[in-house]
């Protein structure tokens, strides 16, 4: 008997003494987790400010794309005007019936002096897969694609159906080469109809005529000539909209063009911070 007692009671404390070391192992555990969480708190801390980072930058580029107009284009659409405290002294390079056979050259030129601009394109000159490549080449380097019609008929001579296919396919045509659908439309001639400008305010472009430009005149058909009229004139003024084409002689006097205005104090305006409906 005495023999099962003793039995028992060893049996008691072995199990009592197993059972310790169980509990003993558990207590380091909340040691563990807690140098778990403090791990993983200064990781998320360190990911949260990571996002935070990409955040602030996605935002700032959202509020360089979303950017609050700057300029506006008169009531007659024929010049450029500040908003606010905006630089008075600019000037709007367009450049029309493109792209031809000189529009891609034009934009490198362009883009190597940093003058934004807007290529007023056509239909008829975008049939090829080689001229729809140079419309988006011209698009990539950060010019503004204005629509022109597409086969630079006068407007008033047109039914409101065709006026309309000549607006809307341009505009379809130069969506699906750009990814973008125009934000400036100018007449061919400057001849707008009632039709064209109700197209043009549902198609969500801003109307645009121009001060002047004289690259199809026979007389400034020579870059000397060319250049020394479009720098030398007396309608060149505060918000001046400097109308050129695709063409030779204009092409080899874009340069210095944009050299003489800038010397006489002009900034060549960014298309981009024009209000458009």
């Amino acid at each position: 008997m005495k023999k099962i007692i003793a039995a028992g009671l060893t049996l008691f404390l072995l199990t009592a003494c197993s059972n310790e070391p169980a509990n003993v192992s558990k207590e380091p555990a909340p040691a563990k987790d807690s140098e778990d969480k403090t791990v993983n708190i200064e990781e998320t801390g360190g990911t949260e400010t990571e996002d935070n980072q990409e955040d602030a930058a996605v935002s700032e580029e959202a509020e360089e794309v979303v950017q609050e107009p700057q300029y506006k284009i008169n009531e007659n659409n024929w010049s450029i005007e500040p908003i606010a405290d905006q630089n008075a002294k600019v000037v709007l390079l367009t450049i029309d019936d493109a792209p031809d056979k000189h529009a891609l050259k034009m934009a490198e030129d362009l883009k190597a002096l940093d003058a934004p601009a807007i290529f007023f394109v056509n239909g008829h000159f975008l049939d090829t897969p080689e001229e729809k490549e140079i419309l988006k080449k011209i698009h990539d380097m950060g010019f503004v694609i204005g629509n022109h019609t597409y086969s630079h008929s006068a407007l008033p001579d047109l039914s409101p159906e065709k006026q309309k296919e000549e607006i809307i396919s341009l505009s379809d045509l130069v969506e699906s080469i750009t990814g973008e659908r125009p934000k400036f439309f100018r007449a061919p001639f400057g001849q707008n109809t009632d039709y064209s400008r109700q197209i043009a305010a549902e198609e969500k472009m801003a109307l645009m005529n121009w001060t002047y430009g004289y690259d199809w005149e026979k007389q400034y058909q020579t870059k000397e000539a060319i250049t020394d009229i479009m720098i030398n004139n007396p309608y060149l003024n505060n918000g001046a909209n400097l109308l050129m084409h695709d063409r030779t002689w204009t092409s080899e006097g874009l340069t210095d063009i944009v050299i003489g205005l800038r010397e006489k104090g002009y900034e060549t305006l960014d298309p981009n911070k024009i209000q458009t409906p």
